[in-house]
């Protein structure tokens, strides 16, 4: 049954789901459709070309489908997408997409949000992420499934973050971080074991992965270049190895460490 409060401001032509529950001093603008089960709890804005799946909790304070921050940006037509069953915790932002970035934002499922996360325009977060306290990903950021970024940490725009990172508290990433690492800033620290484990990764798996890790950025006995060259995958490589050293040569294809730079427009 659709609880509305009689303090909040729905707009006729927003699309709620019959069990919608919207709190009291929330605002939801025109373009704002939001599926089953979705709560919004108290003082949420939600605006823009929005769509957001099922089961999202949405706390106080939170700003949701905001216009993007780029002096580009003129109006033109854009738009946020989130999944199900996020959790976006008090103060986030999250804005929509501009027409260099292809108009969209959008966020995955089962994500958590901490209070005064902001992702910025055009950029994609995958499934099953905790974005923490403060954390700041800039436009055009592409981040994949099982991220942690922990509090304070920020990403430079263009930047890919690979599945299955541990990014550490207030590092500042300008550079695409491969999958399955730890890292500090722009520096891999270390294979994210645990993470990896809790995701139910085989032993074998891990070994392997670990030991390119350790290859490419640990031991420093070669150059990164030689490094790399010296996988094959071609030939019988573990698939997440071939999955870490395709991402990195994508890297090097790219512009200041980013692959997706090489695209950004004028």
């Amino acid at each position: 049954m659709l609880k509305i409060s009689p303090q909040a401001v729905i707009d006729p032509n927003a699309k709620l789901a019959s069990d919608v529950e919207v709190g009291p001093f929330c605002v939801v603008g025109p373009e704002v459709t939001l599926g089953s089960r979705c709560r919004l709890i108290a003082h949420v804005t939600i605006m823009g070309r929005t769509t957001v799946g099922a089961g999202n909790v949405f706390s106080p304070n939170c700003v949701i489908g905001g216009e993007p921050q780029d002096l580009k940006y003129k109006g033109e037509i854009s738009s946020l997408e989130i999944g199900d069953g996020n959790q976006i915790r008090e103060a986030v932002t999250i804005h929509t997409g501009t027409q260099g970035g292809g108009g969209v934002t959008r966020i995955g499922s089962n994500n958590l949000l901490m209070v005064n996360a902001h992702i910025g325009h055009d950029s994609a977060v995958g499934d099953r992420c905790v974005i923490a306290n403060n954390v700041m990903l800039a436009g055009h950021v592409v981040m994949g499934n099982h991220v942690v970024m922990s509090a304070g940490a920020a990403a430079h725009h263009y930047v890919r973050i690979g599945d299955h990172v541990f990014v550490g508290a207030y590092s500042r990433v300008h550079i695409d971080v491969a999958p399955f690492v730890k890292i500090q800033d722009d520096t891999v620290w270390d294979t994210n074991t645990l993470g990896l484990q809790r995701c139910g990764f085989g032993s074998e798996d891990i070994e392997a992965i670990d030991d390119a890790v350790r290859r490419l950025f640990i031991s420093k006995k070669v150059p990164f270049a030689q490094a790399i060259a010296e996988f094959d995958t071609m030939n019988g490589i573990n698939p997440h190895v071939k999955k870490l050293v395709g991402f990195l040569r994508e890297r090097d294809m790219g512009k200041h460490g980013r692959y997706l730079e090489k695209f950004r427009g004028k």
